[in-house]
């Protein structure tokens, strides 16, 4: 098996056990788990942003990540399996005006809790996800590429976390938005959105010349319909964003996955170091499943 094969396609896909982060696609979470989350609470909060339009506001939220040009990024993401919750966390950085940035995730335990795994690193491309320390059947060190084009989420999901454009793009297609009201986070002024966001709207929204992941995730998502929660500051970037996803299944009984990622550090540099074409592993990947 090749990293450029379809066989890699189908396992690189999933997070097992034996260090991947999120096993979605090979089916490690179980399918009859219930679904994250259920659709945003109506009302809640005046109808207008300050004035203004809240769909509107939170549509811009990607523009305004590309406008602010980078920033440091915590991510969670939390899904059903095997009837119990599990969480994979991450913290790094993100150039969103390139569209690239690095992330390491912390797994959590094994089945039995008692091997704790090394965290992956991951470097987000344009087109490409780079894992080093994957997990079993990768030498220590070496990376593995995934074609992200190829992953039926768009890599909304498979690769343990959402990478923050993309999560950010997803608001493209928001509708029924409400303003939930004003508080304080991580010591900024935000104004709390809630809303759903259609993932076909999204990817019909898209910016010219941008990688095709939300078209991926509209076709691979039988429900394409993602509530969220997204906190806005004053000049309209991202603090917090809360996406719910069901993956596979239909009538929202599918995989219940829900990302959140935090937006701080603006104007952070974002310097990565790619890795070399003899670091890249090519043979055998094992699978836990």
């Amino acid at each position: 098996m090749t990293a450029a094969g379809p066989r890699l396609r189908r396992t690189a896909t999933a997070v097992a056990a034996a260090g991947c982060a999120v096993a979605l696609v090979a089916g490690c979470v179980e399918h009859g788990a219930a679904a994250a989350g259920g659709p945003p609470a109506s009302g809640g909060g005046p109808g207008g942003a300050k004035g203004g339009d809240p769909a509107a506001a939170v549509r811009d939220a990607a523009d305004a990540l590309v406008r602010a040009g980078s920033s440091l990024v915590d991510t969670s993401m939390r899904m059903a399996s095997g009837g119990t919750w599990v969480t994979v966390t991450g913290t790094g950085r993100f150039d969103f005006a390139r569209r690239r940035g690095e992330l390491t995730l912390a797994l959590p335990r094994d089945a039995a809790g008692a091997e704790e795994h090394r965290p992956i690193t991951e470097l987000l491309t344009p087109g490409a996800l780079y894992m080093k320390d994957r997990g079993e059947g990768v030498p220590a060190g070496k990376w593995v590429r995934v074609d992200t084009t190829t992953l039926p989420d768009g890599n909304l999901v498979t690769g343990g976390a959402t990478e923050p454009l993309a999560a950010a793009e997803l608001l493209r297609g928001a509708r029924d938005v409400v303003l939930v009201g004003e508080q304080t986070l991580r010591g900024a002024a935000v104004r709390h959105f809630r809303g759903v966001a259609d993932i076909g709207r999204a990817a019909r929204a898209a910016e010219p010349g941008a990688p095709g992941a939300l078209t991926s995730a509209a076709k691979g998502f039988a429900v394409t319909r993602v509530p969220f929660d997204a906190w806005l500051d004053g000049d309209g970037r991202l603090r917090r964003l809360t996406e719910h996803f069901t993956f596979g299944g239909s009538g929202g009984r599918g995989v219940g996955v829900v990302s959140t990622t935090d937006f701080d550090g603006f104007g952070t540099r974002v310097v990565l170091a790619m890795p070399h074409g003899t670091d890249i592993w090519t043979g055998k990947i094992v699978s836990s499943l």
